[in-house]
């Protein structure tokens, strides 16, 4: 946002004499300031559910809370049978799933590519196939490592895997856990999004929380005391003295 100042002129005086008056304050004796109203968090979970993909879940939660039918995307269904293909190491699925809803997709958005063809380098290094996995690799993601230093280093930790006996028990253990794949997963289903235009291409809970986190980080920096969230899966908050 950007301001003229130009023609903008300052009384010093009011400055000086508003300055209480417009110094921000949380009072602590109100705990109502710190609610969300349930409707509000049954639209944020709603609102989760759908830019996910999680149809099933959506529908049924809908009934429970007694909200309105969600507005599904048409592309909800296929949606879900990609991210199931992801999820499930079937990324040979998955790529051409993509590519029968929205063939320029990968074209495109060569990091996201490079993702999916990284996780199919996982699988085969999950399963053992050690031989194979340094094949792959070098026929397939060497191209991307070359032109792209993020990339590159992605694609060495996923080899470094392989100089482990048992890779589960490696510093790059992470990288084979459900949550990798559900990471990517959530990429790609916020790519298609992108791509067929719709409103939210990430779930507006998940922007709330980078919200939280930045907010509170700034705070800390000024070390201003405030009701702080310590635990954000809990949403657990703790008074500063």
């Amino acid at each position: 946002m950007l301001f003229n100042f130009a023609n903008m002129s300052f009384d010093i005086s009011n400055i000086t004499a508003n300055k209480e008056e417009r110094k921000y304050y949380h009072d602590r004796k109100k705990p109502d300031d710190l609610q969300i109203s349930r409707t509000d968090m049954n639209m944020l979970i709603m609102n989760y559910l759908v830019t996910e993909g999680f149809k099933e879940a959506a529908l049924k939660f809908q009934q429970e809370a007694g909200l309105q039918e969600p507005a599904l995307c048409s592309s909800l269904d296929e949606r879900i049978m990609i991210r199931e293909a992801v999820q499930n190491g079937r990324i040979p699925d998955a790529i051409a799933m993509v590519n029968a809803l929205h063939p320029e997709l990968l074209d495109t958005d060569r990091y996201l590519y490079f993702h999916l063809q990284q996780l199919q380098l996982l699988e085969l290094i999950r399963a053992g196939r050690a031989e194979e996995a340094l094949a792959f690799a070098s026929a397939t993601l060497a191209e991307a490592g070359a032109n792209d230093s993020n990339a590159l280093t992605e694609l060495e930790r996923s080899l470094a895997l392989l100089a482990f006996p048992d890779p589960h028990a490696s510093p790059f253990a992470d990288l084979l856990l459900p949550s990798h794949s559900q990471k990517i997963a959530s990429e790609l289903n916020a790519a298609i999004l992108k791509m067929e235009n719709q409103e939210y291409t990430n779930p507006k809970l998940c922007s709330l929380l980078r919200m939280i986190l930045w907010s509170q980080n700034e705070l800390d920096k000024h070390n201003i005391k405030y009701p702080k969230m310590t635990d954000l899966a809990n949403a657990t908050i703790e008074q500063q003295k």
